[in-house]
């Protein structure tokens, strides 16, 4: 029988022209140092006409890519909506990478435009020899540095042009948006999203059972919009006509809190290091008022139980945890406690990493692809597909890291009968003592639960006896004190005995990768070359 259902292609440009129609007077509010700019759905759709229209004139055609080296702003909003609606590809560059892995991006994705806020041009500057495919450079700001030599201003490029642009129709499967791996070994890898992925992810992230965005919402945008295309928020934003309020470099515990109380989201996303810091700011602060907050969401990084019981009895606010990465678009899990829990065992459900969400499809596997029990016990490496899940890298060949279709995402844990998922460790940081593992991860949240730690992290260490042990490295709170033997004394009834770290030391930060989570390839170096001052327990 032949259909009658109408099959219009899946466009980002559909998802703006409907916030565009429908939530016109929504706003997109700009931090910046003097103030707060702000700008409603319809004024930044039409200058994204706008931008569109300048950039074909300079010579930008489809499947081009176009990309930008920003904070989060109205103006980078403005290119999310031009680059991908025009038919080019919108490859959002990391701005806290190190300069041979920024060059290494530009020249492989052959970006032929650069939109770069003047605060960065410093940054960009340092690459602008290494990177030939780049014919023009687009500056948004004020900037008579010269650092990039001939470039060209934003506000002049978009104003030279009228708005009414017409989108373009075009193959929904159709490149969008590229982001890179964080490259946490390896060179960074690029994921292609298509159209109709944007818009089937985008949708998920509107469901009651994932994040949940509506009309009724302002989000608080802290994670980056260079970062797995700013989770989705900023298309979802469009599509259900939640406002966005982009914080740019303002992503310390002081301004964000500040950020609360004045511009009144219901809801925020960022990495739990910079809730961390938010929640320490706040501990002091009388003016802190998370009132109008409904809900915070994390990922990126385990988020320790502490965590969340701070903000649930301090605020009364639901920590929602999520899982995902780059090559997941990011959502996959959430961690919402099923109906029907009761309110004291909530916490148990909102301490996982989350549960799969409609759309995408979830199993784990044993080192030889046998898929194993979905019983909560039973640990292997998690294997995800779905209709926005990548099934390849742009332009490199890695098999090993596909198996029939599912993507092996490098995390290992346990699946239950529910759909969540607890991940107990990444296949790179798994700790193999006496041929039994311990979760680094959950040592991690059980030390940051004492109350003198502010953050830890565990690394893998070579043992005489057990091939490898736990090196616990503990950073603690301004103005408190602990010792090894206390925080092991602690850990005692929490975990396995064989799981207790004979190896503590107490350093004054944990480094962090671009994204905000814990570098531990830096914490390894710096214990092989013997930085670490590393106390041993008896």
């Amino acid at each position: 029988m032949q259909s009658t259902m109408q099959d219009a292609p899946l466009l980002i440009s559909g998802i703006i022209r409907h916030g565009e129609f429908i939530y016109a007077d929504k706003k997109i509010f700009t931090v910046t140092p003097e103030g707060v700019e702000e700008a409603t759905f319809f004024q930044v759709s039409k200058r994204a006409e706008q931008l569109a229209a300048a950039l074909i004139d300079l010579g930008v055609a489809p499947g081009d890519r176009v990309a930008t080296f920003m904070w989060n702003n109205q103006a980078h909003m403005e290119a999310y909506i031009a680059v991908p609606c025009m038919g080019a590809v919108l490859h959002t560059l990391n701005i806290r990478l190190f300069p041979e892995q920024l060059a290494y991006i530009i020249n492989h994705a052959e970006d032929q435009v650069i939109i770069v806020d003047s605060s960065l041009v410093p940054l960009l500057a340092k690459v602008r020899d290494q990177i030939p495919s780049v014919r023009h450079i687009i500056v948004h700001g004020h900037d008579e540095s010269g650092a990039l030599g001939e470039t060209i201003d934003y506000e002049e490029f978009l104003t030279a042009q009228r708005p009414g642009f017409e989108w373009p129709v075009l193959d929904e499967r159709s490149a969008a948006i590229m982001c890179y791996t964080s490259g946490t070994t390896g060179n960074p890898k690029g994921v292609v999203y298509s159209h109709r992925s944007t818009w089937l992810h985008s949708m998920a992230s509107t469901t009651a059972n994932s994040i949940g965005l509506c009309e009724r919402d302002r989000c608080l945008l802290i994670v980056p919009m260079f970062h797995v295309n700013a989770w989705g928020a900023a298309f979802t934003a469009f599509l259900a006509g939640t406002e966005l309020i982009m914080p740019q470099m303002f992503l310390q515990g002081e301004p964000i809190v500040k950020m609360i109380r004045e511009l009144r989201p219901t809801i925020s996303l960022g990495v739990p290091t910079i809730w961390n810091d938010v929640l320490r700011v706040a501990e002091n602060n009388p003016e802190a008022d998370f009132s109008s907050l409904r809900g915070v969401l994390a990922g990126g990084s385990a988020v320790p139980r502490v965590m969340i019981e701070a903000f649930r009895d301090r605020y009364g606010i639901h920590l929602i945890q999520g899982w995902g990465m780059t090559e997941t678009s990011p959502l996959a899990a959430v961690s919402i406690p099923p109906a029907g829990t009761p309110e004291d065992h909530e916490i148990d459900y909102r301490v996982k990493a989350g549960r799969v969400v409609a759309g995408v499809e979830v199993r784990v596997t044993a080192e030889d692809g046998t898929v194993l029990p979905r019983d909560g016990k039973t640990v292997g490496e998690f294997e995800i597909r779905g209709p926005w899940i990548t099934a390849s890298y742009f332009g490199v060949d890695e098999p090993e890291k596909f198996r029939d279709g599912w993507l092996r995402t490098g995390d290992i844990g346990t699946l239950d009968g529910e759909g969540f998922m607890v991940i107990s460790d990444r296949t790179k940081d798994v700790i193999k003592s006496g041929g039994e593992w311990i979760s680094s991860v959950e040592l991690e949240v059980t030390v940051m639960a004492h109350p003198a730690v502010f953050e830890a992290a565990v690394i893998a260490v070579p043992d005489d006896r057990w091939q490898e042990r736990p090196l616990c490295c503990v950073v603690l709170r301004p103005g408190a004190s602990a010792s090894a033997e206390e925080l092991r004394d602690f850990l005692a009834p929490r975990v396995a005995k064989w799981w207790l770290p004979e190896r503590w030391c107490f350093i004054e930060a944990v480094p962090k990768t671009s994204v905000g989570k814990f570098d531990k390839k830096v914490l390894r170096a710096q214990y092989a070359d013997g930085a670490l001052d590393v106390v041993v327990l008896e």
